[in-house]
């Protein structure tokens, strides 16, 4: 019982402080400078921009179903393992 409330009152800590980061735009701290704009571009990307992930780190999902089940094909390359001399 008493260690049902510690697990209780860890999770409920642990929810409070996943609750308190902040939404505000991202700022260079002061004396800071931005990054240098990129080679070829016109303008200097935006924070909004650069967190924003690509399409190849972010793939899109392909979420064909098998509508039919098929027969394995042999895999050339699922060869048992090679007996090593001792």
């Amino acid at each position: 019982m008493k260690t049902l409330r510690i697990l209780a009152g860890l999770g409920l800590a642990a929810l409070t402080l996943a609750g308190c980061g902040g939404r505000q735009p991202l700022k260079p701290v002061e004396g800071q400078k931005l990054p240098a704009v990129p080679v070829g571009a016109a303008t200097a990307p935006t924070s909004t921009l650069l967190l924003t992930p690509s399409i190849q780190a972010r793939p899109e999902r392909n979420v064909e179903l098998l509508t039919q089940s098929r027969e394995r094909t042999d895999d050339e390359f699922d060869l048992p393992p090679e007996a090593r001399p001792n």
